[in-house]
């Protein structure tokens, strides 16, 4: 069993934060896992062994948080919940590790990425002027990282269709740390704006990021 890590963490609601460390095979994660038989039928269609493991991670994940047997199933907008628990939930994956985010008291967002992964085309498609010229290019790399997962786990709070990451996710200017809060503003298609507040850490050269609403 790798449990990686779990945060509890009490400011300004209760968040529960896991994550796995994929180190099992295939096989090992099937054996550990009481995945329902529609969600492991949805698995065995995917080509991708890598994703494979990455889903049924998630599942040894709630398995190892969840007292009782929790039913993962998705919305239409593809954000995920849980069927018969009123958990708030959200979820995230990279090749060695899975993340969850669990709250009853507030809709949550989180993201993972591996700090070795080229982040360089995050600053054309994701990055709005501001942002390109606060980036430090010492640690160039690494912003582009907490940029690229501060928007993705705001994407997932909203649940919205179509964010334009550049036009309409706006962070405020920061520097690396191996742990910090970040702010942004989320502008909805009505023009309407939403202040965040998100926090970060990292861990074997991996970034996570959340937010709450």
């Amino acid at each position: 069993m790798a449990l990686f890590l779990t945060k509890d963490l009490d400011d300004p609601v209760h968040l529960r934060i896991g994550v796995w460390q994929i180190s099992e095979s295939e096989a090992e994660l099937r054996a550990m896992t009481s995945i329902p038989s529609d969600e492991l039928e949805e698995i065995s269609y995917i080509k991708s062994e890598s994703l494979r493991k990455q889903k049924l991670a998630v599942r040894a994940l709630l398995d190892a948080m969840f007292e009782d047997k929790v039913y993962l199933s998705h919305h239409d907008n593809g954000k995920p919940y849980i069927e018969n628990d009123a958990t708030n939930i959200s979820i995230t994956h990279t090749d060695k590790y899975v993340a969850i985010i669990l709250s009853t008291e507030a809709e949550v967002g989180i993201d993972c990425e591996s700090l070795d992964r080229d982040f360089s085309a995050v600053e054309k498609k994701a990055l709005s002027e501001d942002e390109i010229d606060d980036l430090d290019d010492n640690k160039r790399n690494e912003q582009l990282a907490i940029y690229w997962c501060s928007k993705e786990a705001i994407y997932k709070l909203t649940s919205q269709y179509d964010v334009d990451f550049a036009e309409q996710i706006e962070l405020d200017n920061f520097r690396f740390r191996d742990e910090g809060d970040l702010d942004a503003t989320f502008t909805d298609d009505d023009g309407y704006e939403q202040e965040y507040e998100l926090h970060y850490f990292t861990f074997d050269r991996h970034v996570l990021v959340w937010v709450t609403d």
